[in-house]
């Protein structure tokens, strides 16, 4: 099959509005969670939240389009721009039959439909609904916005698999150029669901941390006393492009994507299975497609969520399939920092690793206080501050509600 690089990259975060600003949130270890700004919280049991800052969609998009876009669609046009404009595409030099998009979200346009619903409730049932609520909130268009902006007539959808709906569209993308359908696809996630309706849901779940008090060492995982994640949002974009059509116009290879996996746990709607059975595949999976060893793995970008199951299960399911050299690589959570964007965690998580790779570093699992025993202390799960050390291939890991879980590896490129 054809070989796939990432020509480009774009990314809006918690931690950062564009690809350098998260790449130093990333080496200072920089926690982006705050008091939530988008509403009252006061009856809620979290206040708080990894929101995106300093941001005027304005400043990227003309007033009445932004009037018409859900956020999470908003973020992701901006990261996406960046990452074309990263690339160095030009439409007008493409077959753009042959170019791609595919944006994944696992929740979409939430926000615009809470609002909406709220309107109707106390307009005393008068139903004046906006004639853009539906293409506001499917989650499907934000890759349409970006394939009608720019004319890409390639490959046009969304995957939706939760936490691992960014992770699984990357790897369609992945097969769907190697197999020749495409060139060029511009693939990632986005989520903007810092509203009621989510906070409230994931808390009377349980999943959310509730450490109001200290909001920036809320997210901590793999520590004794994590209580839940931190809610997130923004957007991440790669620009995966075949090898030699790469070549031709003298594209900027940053690295190449190399394996990918794709399993269900079978066991639970919400907690993993308890020995990491599901996601020790789906990493066995990756390496295999891969037609890598794992001691050939120097960085795992877990999902580590900083819930009491998910983060031991995950590193059960590492210590099965990487044996041994599980103490020879390092291990991280960028959701420390970030917080977890959901369906668009795979996209800013796997970029973090292509960042990982590009500059020879280990982002920090930050807000490491105190030894989980259930954990072996020899794993570098790199605590708290960044670690220089050689990387030429990671392997990103995320896992979703029902049991969806997707590994993507990438390595330097040869």
């Amino acid at each position: 099959m054809r070989r796939v690089v990432i020509t480009g990259i774009g990314a809006l975060t918690p931690i950062g509005n564009n690809i350098q600003e998260y790449l130093e949130g990333l080496k200072n270890g920089v926690s982006g969670a705050g008091p939530i700004t988008r509403f009252d919280t006061t009856h809620f049991k979290t206040q708080f939240a990894c929101e995106v800052k300093n941001f005027n969609p304005e400043e990227f998009l003309d007033k009445k389009e932004v009037r018409k876009l859900d956020n999470f669609t908003i973020y992701a046009m901006v990261a996406a721009d960046e990452a074309i404009a990263h690339a160095g595409l030009d439409p007008e030099k493409l077959d753009c039959d042959r170019v791609g998009v595919i944006i994944s979200s696992g929740i979409g346009g939430m926000a615009t439909l809470e609002k909406e619903v709220e309107e109707f409730i106390t307009g005393n049932g008068i139903p004046r609904y906006n004639p853009f609520l539906i293409p506001k909130m499917i989650i499907d268009i934000a890759s349409g916005h970006v394939s009608m902006k720019y004319g890409f007539r390639g490959i046009n959808y969304s995957t939706v698999s939760a936490c691992a709906s960014s992770s699984h569209g990357v790897m369609v993308a992945f097969d769907s150029i190697r197999i020749g359908r495409n060139d060029v696809i511009i693939a990632g996630g986005a989520e903007a669901t810092i509203i009621k309706v989510a906070v409230g849901g994931f808390g009377a779940m349980k999943a959310l941390s509730t450490r109001n008090d200290d909001p920036a060492t809320a997210s901590r995982p793999f520590d004794l006393d994590r209580d839940g994640f931190v809610l997130g949002e923004g957007a991440g974009m790669l620009v995966l492009e075949e090898l030699e059509h790469a070549k031709r116009r003298g594209a900027n290879i940053i690295c190449e994507l190399v394996g990918a996996g794709a399993t269900a746990d079978a066991h639970h709607i919400t907690a993993p299975h308890p020995e990491g059975l599901g996601a020790a595949n789906v990493m066995k999976a990756a390496l295999a497609d891969a037609n890598m060893n794992a001691d050939e793995i120097d960085y795992i970008n877990v999902h580590g969520t900083s819930t009491p199951l998910g983060d031991v299960a995950e590193v059960k399911a590492i210590q099965k399939v990487f044996g041994d050299n599980i103490f020879k690589l390092n291990v991280s959570s960028t959701k420390s920092m970030t917080g977890h964007l959901l369906g668009a965690a795979g996209a800013i998580e796997a970029i973090a690793g292509i960042l990982a790779i590009q500059h020879q570093f280990i982002p920090p699992t930050i807000n490491h206080f105190t030894d989980d025993p259930e954990l072996d202390t020899r794993i570098n799960l790199t605590f708290n501050e960044a670690q220089e050390r050689e990387v030429r291939a990671i392997l990103s890991n995320t896992f979703g509600f029902g049991g969806h879980n997707g590994s993507l590896i990438f390595r330097r490129f040869e």
